[in-house]
């Protein structure tokens, strides 16, 4: 009967066990289940239309555009492999979104397994291309044996946008090569400021890929002739394929002089012409440089430097701003700003001496200080929304990956990890943390040298101006391009097979050294280091608010220095030393948080306020008549452990720990006591 209880028994809890699996497997799968939509190879933020059993009519249905759908699988090897491709089709075609679109279906999903079916779809991945204005029985036109490249799948594009009869795309311009009248008739009719010719063979699509990268800008008209057409080509002299000639109103055609004869040069020397804007913004004007939107004073700096000024105000907005908003950090928000505080003090020309543990106060350096307030130089915008606190992030963090890399003081991944917690934990634009977030997570692990990380944070950098050129955030005066454009590194650009433009990242490598070295540091414009320390002295009005998102100003009296827009680096001495921040750590609160309204307030003074050394305050602690007290030797005891690393929380866990094992020792004892009493009271039956 014991074994047939017991067996019965062991059964009963294998079933158990067998539905509690089950159970939980289920609860799994439906949890699981709404991130599987979300799951897929592509989001917003790559350029590429998501396309939902939901947006198919308004997306596929009597479009404007005409439309490349690419049906995938995101299990699929091969579409993951395609993926990147995709990806890099869709940044480098942005500009022709008006005209045609690139648009993806995850048919994994099982919500969009029967738009898949509707549409024919048998193997992944596949394409089909969607005129403009497709009715709504349209199935599209199937691609077959596609490339796999973004050479060849732009030209594709274009051969597939050409094809259209009765349905062009109305923003898509014309593409068809131009003959010497239609030359002559838009010259005497053009109302454009510019008129651009690119002169090609006839088997070239550098014309073609020109006139649609130019398609959101106004005040240029771009139009590709052949080489055939031998009466304007021996009347302005051409004799390379492909050139551009570049005719300004009431004024004759000149070559348009480039670094290489492709069509990424064409584009970039085209789109920053004077005058020069995209569709639906308004023209810079220079007057806007000069007020910059509000009283204060426009300072006239030189493009390609980096200035101190503006590493001062990143510093000041980061902690004072982003920092001080959250009144207890805890966690890995306080581990993220430990790490941020750690990379700062290995910068060598920031001469910083602060403790990392945020727990013990040390004697500083009385000659340092943080000012107050933001100064924008090279970050200024020509409005007070424009630029800002994010340019002054990124030129921070490039600065920091290349002083990682000259003294060898980190990690390959500790800076790039830096920003990563930073910009999850602190900063304020949520979507900009987001869109950085997924980045890192594509390939910020395959980082295993520092050189590899000061190039990844690059691409990365460029990879985000292409996102956001055009949008309502980019600065008309300061366009999103591709940095650095070939004015400031020409040995950074280069073209590979087919054209195609391709960075050397050696020489960009180079490049990124010397623009962010100690030496190439502007110190124009820094607050004299009297002055400075006069304001952090002042005590500060309780609740006044800090600057906005991007650090706005207050009016700067001083009348400017020069009154054009880019000036070279004057000789001018330093007004104080480079040193940027001051800390003065106090004792660790309990349970290892850090209250931030006393941290800013005491940490980040100016170290001359603050110059009594830490053995003096501990003589006078020696003399306090509370020494008597019988009950201070354990609230010394305590204090001596909390001033040693251990936290309250670490205290109250090893008390704990104590209890719990002297309990645990106590029931044994007892259970052996008894155990020992039965046996000697144990009666043996007749």
């Amino acid at each position: 009967k014991p074994n047939r209880c017991s067996h019965r028994t062991s059964q009963r809890k294998m079933a158990w066990r067998g539905c509690s699996t089950l159970r939980l497997l289920l609860i799994r799968a439906c949890l699981l289940c709404p991130l599987a939509a979300e799951a897929g190879l592509y989001s917003s933020a790559d350029q590429v239309v998501l396309l939902t059993p939901d947006t198919v009519a308004s997306v596929l249905r009597n479009n404007s555009a005409a439309l490349l759908v690419e049906f995938y699988a995101s299990w699929c090897g091969h579409c993951v492999a395609f993926s990147p491709v995709w990806k890099a089709l869709a940044r480098d075609t942005r500009e022709w979104k008006p005209a045609v679109d690139l648009v993806a279906i995850d048919c994994a999903f099982e919500e969009n397994s029967r738009v898949c079916r509707d549409f024919g779809i048998a193997g992944y991945p596949s394409l089909k291309f969607f005129p403009a204005h497709s009715g709504s029985d349209s199935k599209g036109s199937d691609i077959k044996g596609f490339p796999r490249d973004v050479l060849g799948l732009r030209h594709l594009i274009i051969r597939k946008i050409e094809e259209h009869h009765d349905s062009w795309p109305p923003a898509c311009p014309p593409l068809e090569a131009a003959s010497k009248a239609e030359i002559d008739s838009t010259v005497q009719t053009n109302s454009m400021e510019y008129l651009a010719l690119v002169f090609e063979t006839e088997d070239s699509y550098v014309g073609r890929e020109v006139t649609l990268d130019l398609l959101q800008f106004s005040n240029i008209t771009v139009r590709r002739v052949l080489k055939s057409e031998r009466e304007l080509v021996s009347e302005l002299e051409v004799t390379d394929f492909p050139s551009c000639y570049l005719r300004r109103r009431d004024s004759n055609f000149t070559r348009l002089h480039v670094l290489n004869e492709a069509r990424t040069f064409y584009s970039y020397a085209l789109q920053r012409l004077p005058g020069v804007v995209r569709s639906g913004k308004s023209k810079p004007v220079t007057s806007d440089l000069l007020q910059n939107g509000t009283q204060v004073q426009w300072r006239p700096f030189d493009r390609s430097g980096v200035y101190m000024s503006d590493l001062e105000s990143a510093l000041h907005y980061s902690l004072r701003v982003e920092v001080a908003a959250r009144s207890v950090i805890a966690g890995p928000a306080l581990d993220a700003l430990r790490s941020y505080i750690s990379v700062l003090a290995k910068v060598n020309f920031f001469s910083l001496s602060l403790s990392l543990s945020l727990s013990h106060e040390r004697t500083l350096d009385p000659t340092a200080a943080l000012p107050r307030g933001v100064r924008w130089v090279g970050c200024q915008g020509s409005r007070p929304h424009f630029r800002g606190y994010p340019c002054s992030v990124w030129t921070l963090f490039h600065l920091l990956t290349v002083q990682a890399l000259e003294t060898g003081s980190s990690g390959p991944l500790e800076v790039l990890w830096t920003m990563r917690r930073y910009m999850h934990n602190f900063f304020g634009c949520r979507y900009c943390a987001t869109h950085f977030e997924q980045m890192a997570e594509e390939n910020m692990d395959s980082v295993t040298m520092l050189s590899e990380a000061v190039i990844w944070l690059w691409a990365r950098h460029n990879q985000v101006n292409n996102r956001l050129a055009g949008d309502l955030s980019e600065d008309p005066h300061f366009p999103k391009i591709q940095w650095p454009p070939p004015d400031q590194c020409r040995e950074c650009h280069g073209v590979k097979g087919g054209g195609e433009h391709a960075w050397n990242q050696a020489q960009v490598l180079a490049f990124l050294r010397s623009h962010y070295s100690a030496q190439h540091l502007n110190m124009t414009y820094l607050e004299k280091e009297v002055e400075v320390l006069e304001v952090l002295e002042q005590p500060q009005e309780h609740g006044k608010r800090s600057p906005g998102r991007n650090g706005r100003e207050t009016p700067d009296p001083a009348p400017p220095e020069q009154e054009e827009e880019e000036v070279q680096k004057p000789a001018l001495p330093r007004l104080r030393r480079s040193s940027i921040v001051s800390l003065r750590m106090r004792e660790r609160p309990p349970d290892d948080i850090v209250d931030l309204d006393s941290f800013i307030s005491e940490h980040y003074k100016a170290k001359a306020v603050h110059r009594a050394p830490l053995s003096g305050r501990i003589r006078q602690v020696d003399l306090q008549p509370g020494d008597l007290d019988p009950g201070r030797g354990a609230r010394h005891w305590m204090t001596v452990l909390l001033g040693s690393g251990f936290s309250g929380l670490d205290v109250s866990l090893c008390v704990l720990f104590y209890l719990l094992s002297t309990m645990c020792l106590l029931g044994m004892y007892l259970c052996f006591k008894l155990r020992c009493r039965l046996r000697r009271t144990k009666v043996a039956l007749p």
